[in-house]
């Protein structure tokens, strides 16, 4: 039961950071109170009244409670596990959610229609169809070349409940998945974001242990960005006051630069000392907020810059430690509702499968042993 409690945290807990960002996408915190007329403390209507025709985001109806191609694409990976019920690896990704993206048409809340998620998502994303589908690249090679960027790591959470307490496994299993998605650091932090959620589903786990099960883990500067925001974040109780202090954390690790909307020249390039933004700054809030899921999300929701994907990650690590019950009913319901799509099914789901691997890695453990034993047999004592 608490492992189901977990997993509905998780993926309600993101869909609601996502939703919540949405809205404040691309924008910086003061354009963001600008508009709001102070912090935006909840479900708000789009940033651009006329989203329609505005730019350079239209046509997408960002904001009063619609969901974003972050679960989207979420919610499609957890249908890849309900297809395969085991661990998933960059062939599950060619063989299965290839063909979700350019088969299946689902309601995008962003488009107010039916439509193949390939035809919502960004082009980071449909490199997938674009390098597997058309191109018959390698999977385990596929994100070689991408765009670097949050991609990945925006819908690997499922991969945290499969390999719930194993935030080692989780990172491996979210590396093999990723490598069909991404490379360099867009690929790393896709592993460790695995391997933050996994951590949370431990007993006892709290926020700072997270940060460090995600740290034990990393590599080059996504470790290096972690531990400048961690840093700052032990020092902030208020998440208003850690949106400033966040961001200058990370601003060496950065490489889309100070206009979000107008990427410097060497955004999103490979590289081994640099890190996507949302990571660090959603652990950032995590920790800040200590664990605290609204703060957590409010303070992701009026960073800006990439919102959406910084409040879902936050989101996601907050409702894994606490459960579903962090998550206000009054966020959860409206946003079902307003994006057409009900969010507790995708964490019973996850659940689900969840168990059903826990099941089966015990048996390939006590195979193992037994083959292990074996080796030793006769061994000197």
């Amino acid at each position: 039961m608490e492992l189901r409690d977990k997993a509905i945290g998780t993926l309600v807990g993101s869909a609601v950071g996502d939703a919540l960002g949405g809205a404040t996408e691309g924008w910086t915190p003061e354009q963001i109170r600008e508009r709001y007329d102070g912090y935006v403390t909840g479900i708000v209507p789009p940033f651009n009244a006329d989203w329609r025709d505005a730019r350079p985001i239209a046509p997408y109806h960002k904001g009063d409670g619609h969901i974003t191609d972050d679960t989207l694409m979420t919610h499609a990976l957890v249908d890849v596990y309900a297809k395969r019920r085991d661990h998933l690896d960059a062939y599950a990704i060619a063989e299965h959610l290839v063909p979700l993206l350019i088969g299946e048409r689902r309601w995008v809340p962003e488009l107010e229609a039916e439509a193949l998620l390939l035809q919502r998502i960004f082009l980071a994303e449909k490199w997938l169809v674009a390098r597997l589908h058309y191109g018959h690249v390698d999977p385990r090679e596929a994100g070689v070349g991408n765009i670097v960027n949050c991609g990945a790591a925006m819908y690997v959470a499922p991969v945290g409940v499969v390999n719930a307490a194993d935030p080692e496994g989780a990172y491996a299993e979210a590396i093999d998945i990723a490598s069909a998605h991404q490379s360099s650091y867009g690929k790393e932090a896709a592993g460790v974001l695995a391997a933050a959620v996994a951590s949370a589903f431990a007993p006892g786990a709290t926020p700072d242990s997270v940060v460090d099960a995600a740290l034990a883990v990393a590599h080059d500067g996504t470790r290096r960005a972690i531990e400048a925001v961690a840093e700052v974040a032990a020092r902030t109780t208020d998440w208003r006051a850690a949106i400033p202090a966040l961001r200058s954390a990370i601003r060496p690790f950065d490489t889309v630069g100070e206009q979000y909307r107008q990427p410097e020249l060497d955004a999103r390039r490979p590289s081994r000392t640099k890190a996507i933004e949302e990571l660090p700054v959603a652990l950032g809030f995590v920790l800040a907020t200590g664990g605290a899921f609204e703060e957590a999300v409010l303070g992701a929701v009026n960073y800006g810059r990439d919102a959406d994907s910084i409040a879902s990650m936050a989101g996601a690590i907050c409702g894994a430690l606490g459960g579903a019950n962090v998550v206000p009913d009054a966020w959860a319901d409206t946003i079902a509702e307003a994006s057409r799509t009900p969010l507790v099914p995708a964490g019973e789901t996850i659940a689900e499968v969840a168990a059903e691997v826990f099941a089966l890695d015990r048996e390939r453990a006590r195979q193992r042993e037994e083959r292990r034993t074996g080796l030793l047999d006769g061994a000197v004592r």
